[in-house]
């Protein structure tokens, strides 16, 4: 158990750089992948299963001892990445399966690795973990009921459908891996160690699947779809940062909003694209999986060297050596 444990340490660590190898490797021998997008639903659930043994009772009591802030961080998730989504939709005026994409990214949770990005930037983790587990047991009323109000300019949505495919994909497994947590806490504990390796290959293999399933669409527009996507996760973080400090947060919690804003659940967004729109509706999910852990490594870097007046305070040495 402790090489396996080295092993998924590694991989979490490294994890970018085998979805970008692996996607590399799809998009030039798509017949090698294009079979794993009949898998997306049960790889996307296998991570969600994953994210189950790790909840704590905790990640909830930080709801009841903060309700203020992780409504607005939860409030704020739900209303600026999709507004942004729609804007750059219209602004840009994207090809509707593009715009599709673009909006269903947009109306997703909380991504699961914003929480160690938080972690990484010294921002407010019980914050973080709790915006993230609110947002995501409400995506399942939240995100359909979006996705109708931003994407039905450019397809007819059935709320109903989307409801039940997010409740199969993220709630179910979700539940599961608290229920079995709960029962059987040491086996569970033993195998969530496990799980980040799991995860890595999960999303590996879906976003492999997408880039596949659609080589031809993104010689077309991937450039395009790149562009818009960096500036929607971009965008994401700066307005996430600066609403947090508009609502009097410290900095802190600004850097755990800015996060939980910016990164999505994007795995659920391929999921969803591949069950209800279309392979190329996809790409944009796909594409922002890789890319908002770059950006999101990258802002932890420049978060974790940002101290409010209080830190400064009390490690005055630091800062004149700094």
């Amino acid at each position: 158990m402790e090489v396996i444990e080295k092993v998924s340490s590694f991989a979490g660590k490294t994890f970018t750089l085998w979805v970008l190898f692996f996607a590399i490797i799809a998009y030039f021998s798509p017949d090698q992948f294009v079979w794993l997008g009949n898998y997306i639903v049960p790889l996307l659930g296998i991570v969600m299963f994953g994210m189950g043994l790790t909840l704590e009772a905790s990640d909830f009591k930080e709801v009841m001892k903060r309700p203020k802030d992780v409504a607005l961080g939860v409030i704020g998730h739900f209303i600026i990445m999709p507004l942004i989504a729609f804007g750059l939709a219209i602004g840009l005026d994207l090809p509707k399966e593009v715009a599709i994409g673009v909006i269903l990214v947009g109306c997703c949770p909380s991504g699961t690795a914003s929480n160690v990005m938080v972690f990484l930037a010294r921002g407010n983790v019980a914050l973080a973990v709790a915006i993230a587990s609110v947002s995501t047991i409400i995506a399942p009323i939240v995100t359909p009921l979006l996705i109708l109000l931003f994407a039905s300019k450019w397809i007819n949505i059935s709320v109903g459908s989307l409801f039940l495919s997010i409740v199969q994909v993220v709630i179910v497994p979700l539940v599961l891996g608290a229920i079995i947590k709960k029962f059987f806490g040491k086996q569970a504990s033993a195998g969530a160690k496990a799980m980040p390796l799991v995860s890595v290959i999960a999303i590996v293999l879906i976003v492999s699947a997408v880039v596949a399933g659609s080589a031809a669409k993104i010689a077309e527009t991937g450039l395009l779809i790149f562009g818009v996507v960096i500036l929607h996760n971009v965008l994401g973080f700066l307005i996430g940062f600066f609403f947090a400090r508009l609502c009097g947060m410290d900095l802190a919690k600004q850097k755990a909003v800015a996060m939980e804003v910016g990164m999505q659940n994007s795995g659920l967004g391929v999921a969803i694209a591949s069950a209800h729109f279309s392979p190329l509706a996809a790409v944009p999910s796909a594409i922002f999986s890789v890319w908002h852990n770059i950006s999101g490594s990258l802002l932890a870097n420049i978060f974790s060297r940002m101290k409010d007046k209080k830190e400064k305070e009390e490690n005055p040495d630091q800062n004149l050596s700094a």
